[in-house]
């Protein structure tokens, strides 16, 4: 929906708010004109049902006010001496409606001095529970995120079984574009793979103040512009198609910003003909194949095991073993491989041919003509920039124009090539000019990873947030308390040096909490 499409939208439920409201807010002792006045006519009624004047904003909030909006109309009728069960159970089954009924048909007495307190424990109950759903919705959308890695894309960085904190606030709070939704579950309901919202209505993209900029080499959690997890174990590949806050969330690291002129060459990242500098803790891993001299015993149980490899190990030859592939290994880890006695060569993977992966397609644009170790160059879109739109240059920007952006209207755009002209909505264009800013994400895995070099650009309105803090790691290979990799519990994501863990200092501080709690209670015990 469009702006102008949510104002009138926001206007008829005015009306339907007024229709059926406004001799209740003449039985509460106000006037019927004010049950009309948008925002006001809410602060009126929580003044009518006795609750606070901050819980208009929560009907505004999107998923919060689906909470809201069943509390407020339970409250309405309990105002209006409407308290037993079928009157509860009509105003919700209803959808508020059964206030209509109330107001034309029944003899109104507000109870103005009403109790506040639930009635009986179950009552009790049902109201903590709301209200700490709706505290930890909030929290869930607009400041912190819990996710879990699932895939090696960010091995050594980020590793599969890490638990993290996801911040909102750091790249600032993507108000949901998904109105119609169950709270604090993303595209699916647990256990019964259905989806847990519904496409319409969508609100436009808008987001908060951040606290910073993305940068690059920042870990970046988004939405993947191209899902295909139509749903719980769906292995089909076809595109899924979701509202873009639903759609699967994929982390990894930003290596390109808005404006950069982005290559690879040998497996390197390259911004604007400079070599891209990692931070420390980034390890980036390629394929490489060892040469055995066959003769020499080698522990490989044991060495791979010291080395951390955790990606597979595979054979070329069962008949000869002469030679290995390592799917994934670090820079350090290669130079360690050359010293073991046995080992006569270890040589870096690099394509070096057009990749005809995907189809034969190859990698993003998909023209067949560079590979995912020789890459580019590749210009970054930044809003407000235009670039020319030509025939060969439309590959790289036809998915922005058609999926990520739309017209003045909020409608997709039409595309149409015939010969060298391109028309934009009925339209022959030159150039095109970029509506939001985006990025280029790559995992740390280089030939494990499925990233922007396969599907292209992330946009803006994509971005979820920034990894933060990694509460709990799980080893699936672990046995025991050997399960949980202790030295990663409790340690930040981001930083200068290596990872280091917090975990100690947060069991003494509880203890603390414990200890002091306890003393103050002694003493407030004998103060009595």
């Amino acid at each position: 929906m469009s702006v102008y499409q949510w104002f009138i939208f926001f206007l008829l439920v005015q009306i339907v708010h007024f229709l059926g409201t406004w001799k209740l807010y003449e039985s509460a002792g106000r006037k019927s004109w004010e049950a009309a006045i948008p925002v006001y006519n809410a602060i009126v009624l929580m003044k009518i049902i006795g609750r606070p004047t901050w819980w208009t904003i929560l009907l505004f909030i999107p998923i919060i006010n689906l909470i809201m909006f069943p509390v407020i109309w339970v409250e309405t009728l309990r105002s209006f001496g409407k308290r037993s069960g079928l009157d509860t159970f009509l105003g919700i089954v209803t959808l508020g409606f059964y206030i209509y009924y109330v107001n034309y048909t029944q003899k109104l007495n507000y109870i103005a001095d009403r109790s506040l307190s639930p009635e009986n424990k179950a009552a009790d109950t049902v109201s903590s529970l709301l209200f700490a759903v709706i505290v930890a919705t909030l929290v869930h959308t607009y400041l912190i995120q819990p996710y879990t890695i699932p895939t090696s894309s960010l091995e050594k960085s980020l590793l599969v079984g890490d638990f993290l904190f996801v911040s909102k606030m750091n790249y600032g709070a993507r108000i949901p574009m998904t109105t119609v939704a169950l709270p604090m579950v993303h595209d699916s309901i647990p256990l019964l793979q259905k989806k847990s919202y519904l496409t319409w209505p969508q609100l436009p993209y808008l987001r908060l103040p951040g606290i910073q900029n993305i940068n690059r080499t920042d870990i970046v959690v988004f939405n993947w512009p191209v899902d295909t997890v139509y749903r719980f174990f769906d292995t089909s590949n076809r595109r899924a198609l979701k509202p873009i806050d639903k759609k699967s969330n994929y982390v990894k690291r930003c290596v390109g910003i808005p404006g950069d002129n982005l290559s690879i060459k040998d497996g390197m990242v390259y911004i604007d003909g400079k070599l891209l500098e990692l931070p420390e803790r980034a390890k980036p891993q390629f394929s490489y194949k060892v040469a055995l001299d066959g003769k020499t015993p080698i522990d490989f149980e044991h060495l791979l095991k010291e080395m951390d490899v955790t990606d597979p190990v595979m054979v070329t030859d069962e008949t000869r073993r002469d030679t290995l592939i390592f799917s994934a290994l670090t820079a350090a880890g290669a130079e360690r491989l050359k010293n073991v006695p046995g080992v006569t060569a270890v040589i870096r993977q690099i394509s070096r041919d057009v990749d005809q992966a995907n189809n034969g397609k190859g990698v993003f644009p998909h023209i067949n003509k560079w590979n995912s170790d020789n890459y580019g160059p590749i210009y970054v879109p930044e809003k407000g920039k235009t670039v020319a739109l030509t025939t060969e240059s439309l590959p790289f920007y036809k998915t922005i124009i058609t999926d990520y952006e739309t017209n003045e209207n909020g409608d997709k755009n039409d595309l149409k090539v015939t010969g060298n002209e391109i028309r934009i909505n009925g339209k022959v264009v030159k150039d095109y000019t970029f509506k939001q800013n985006y990025y280029w994400m790559m995992g740390d895995n280089r030939h494990n990873s499925e990233d922007s070099r396969y599907w292209g650009f992330v946009p803006e309105n994509h971005i979820v947030g920034k990894p933060i803090f990694i509460w709990l790691s799980w080893d699936t290979n672990g046995k025991g308390l050997n399960k949980i990799r202790w030295d990663r519990v409790f340690t930040t994501v981001s930083g200068e040096g290596q990872p280091q863990s917090y975990f100690k200092y947060f069991l003494i501080a509880l203890a603390a909490f414990f200890i002091g709690d306890y003393f103050w209670k002694k003493r407030k015990e004998a103060k009595n």
